[in-house]
Parts: structure tokens; sequence; C-alpha cells
């Protein structure tokens, strides 16, 4: 499914260019901007369940990913692109089952036919009511009719109704499971790290520079397939020949002691090169949904280590589980004591 689809991770040249200039007309700054309130929001109850969890809980141990980094970004997707509740369970459940890469053939087969079908059922629903939302957007700028064809046949710009659907299924699946790595790891790196923690609460950095070092550090998609090169291209003494499949590792690069230095592996920051990673991409490809994800985790951020200042892990180094997949990289799991909650400003 990772290389069937046709949208802007699999396409090339003109074509991409076609596909990210549709993409972008609907996905604008002004419309990411406008999410700051409702994010917010989203978060400010969600954590009001963590609290209401931790007090329950014996020993005050909450797992923070299930009740706040797993749904805060998947709501947030879900306004965006205007999904109606009756579509919301069966999304998140396919999309879970689009990162899992330890399932098998069959279990695949099942979730590619289930996303196909939940989400051109969506498709159809939104042509028949449509919304001030991302989904809504894309079927207008698209100008696809319902079967597909429209302007792509006469020679414009349009997109097809099998490239309308894989870049939705794109757009929601990279908004949801790598913000949720992201936070899933900021967390963690934090409170493996209480001096890294201090630094930003006392404004010596911003939690912007913690994101980034984040993503660095541990980049919330490890690996990404599939590529073929195109042309030969030479890296210091290799040479990729054209038409080797290729696998892109941005956890690498973000590692990368020539770029970083030797302690390349540690989370810092400080770090002078901390926005100097691919974790979003690189060049065209440049993930064009980077903006929500750095807005939602500091905002996310701010929020939860505001509400719970005291807040510790309940997890030793190296005790997190991690995702069984080689592209997703997050804990699968996250237990903290969130302890006392901050009291409300006057």
């Amino acid at each position: 499914m990772w290389v069937s689809v046709e949208n802007l991770v699999t396409s090339y040249g003109a074509e991409h260019r076609r596909l990210r200039g549709l993409m972008a007309s609907a996905f604008t700054a002004r419309r990411v901007a406008l999410l700051g309130p409702r994010v917010e929001e989203i978060a400010g109850g969600l954590l009001d369940g963590v609290e209401e969890a931790a007090g329950r809980a014996v020993g005050g141990v909450v797992d923070v990913r299930e009740l706040f980094a797993l749904p805060l970004p998947g709501r947030v997707m879900l306004e965006l692109f205007g999904i109606p509740e009756e579509f919301r369970g069966p999304l998140r459940e396919i999309i879970d089952g689009f990162f899992d890469t330890a399932v098998s053939s069959v279990e695949a087969q099942r979730n590619y036919r289930a996303l196909y079908s939940t989400m051109g059922e969506l498709v159809a629903f939104k042509r028949r009511c449509p919304g001030e939302d991302l989904t809504s957007a894309l079927i207008a700028a698209g100008g696809a009719g319902a079967g597909g064809v429209g302007a792509v046949e006469g020679g414009g710009g349009g997109l097809s109704e099998k490239e309308l659907v894989d870049n939705l299924i794109m757009l929601l699946s990279a908004g949801c499971e790598p913000t949720v790595n992201l936070l899933g790891n900021a967390v963690a790196l934090l409170l493996g790290d209480p001096g890294q923690l201090e630094l930003v609460r006392s404004g010596r950095v911003s939690w912007g520079d913690v994101v980034e070092e984040a993503v660095r550090v541990e980049a919330p998609g490890a690996n990404a397939i599939l590529r073929y090169a195109v042309e030969d291209v030479r890296v210091g003494e290799t040479v990729i020949e054209r038409g080797d499949a290729l696998v892109m590792s941005f956890a690498a690069a973000g590692r990368d002691r020539g770029v970083h230095g030797e302690d390349a592996d540690v989370f810092d920051v400080t770090r002078e090169t901390r926005r100097e990673h691919l974790s979003f991409g690189h060049g065209v490809h440049y993930c064009l949904g980077a903006p929500l994800a750095r807005l939602e985790a500091e905002i996310a951020l701010r929020a939860l280590f505001g509400r719970f200042p005291r807040m510790r892990a309940a997890f030793g180094p190296g005790e997190l589980p991690r995702t069984e997949s080689f592209i997703s990289n997050g804990p699968r799991v996250l237990p903290v004591v969130p302890g006392p909650a901050a009291a409300a400003a006057v």
C-alpha cells in the first residue's frame, strides 16, 4: 500500500508539482493558524481526563500516550478534514493498521480494502454535503467529478478519483501517527532528563526548541519507502545506480555525527544544529503539514507540563516498548505519574 498509492510521496517531477499545487491551495497557512485556539481547547479537555484518570489509578499512574498524545492529533485532523462522527472510529483503526508493518499480508490486504471503502464513502458524502473543511476544499480544488476524470482528462490540473482518495489518505495518516510519535518521544525525552526540562521551564529555551530537538534525535517517521534512483548518485565512495531501490532513513540522518557532533544520539535542547534535520523531509518533498505538527506539539507540550508541573516518569531507561514498525517511531505506552495539577490562573 505504501508504494501503490498515487500521492505526493510517490509522485515525481511534473506530476508532483501538479499534486502539490492542489494540496497547497487547500492546506493554507491561514487555515493552520486558525486551528491554534481549537488545539488549546482540545488539549485542555484531554488533560481534564488525564487528571481524573490519575485520581482513580493505583499509584496515580496513567498512560499519557493513550489519554493525551494519541487522541489530540486525531481530533485535530478529524475536525480539519470535517470527518463526520460515523467515520471517525473506522478511520482511526485503519490508520493504526496503515503504520503497523508487523501485520500479516492478509491483515494488510483487509486494511487496504477497508481504507478505500471508507474513504470512498467519505468523499461521496462530502460531495453531497460540502463544508468549510479540508476534504471539501480538496474536492473543489481537484475539479474531478464523481467519475474521477474531469480536469485530468481535459489536460488541466485536476485530480483523478484515485489521486483524490490517495492524497486524503496521505494527509490524514501523516497528520495523525507522526504527531502522536512526536509528542510521545518529546515527553519521554524530557522526563528522562530533568535538566533539559528545567531549561525550557526557566525560559532559556522555547517549546519550539524542544520540538526541533525531539524530531531530530527521534524522527517520528523513521524510514520512508520505496523510491528508485532516477540517475546514478555518488555518496562518498558509494555509487547508487540508476534503478536501485531505496529506503530513506530520516532517523539516521538526524543522528549524523558529521552534522551534529559525536554526541548526536543525545537529546540536547540547546544544540545549535537542532533544526538541521530531515524529519519533515527535504526540498520539493518537504512536509506540507509541518507547520501544523509544530503548532500542535508546542501547544500540547506547554499545556501538559503546565498542568502537571511535578509530573514524573513511571518507567526506567530503555523500558518503553516501541511501535512495531520500521516506518513509525515512538513509544507504544507512556506511563507517568502526573502529580497534582497546577492551580488555575485567576
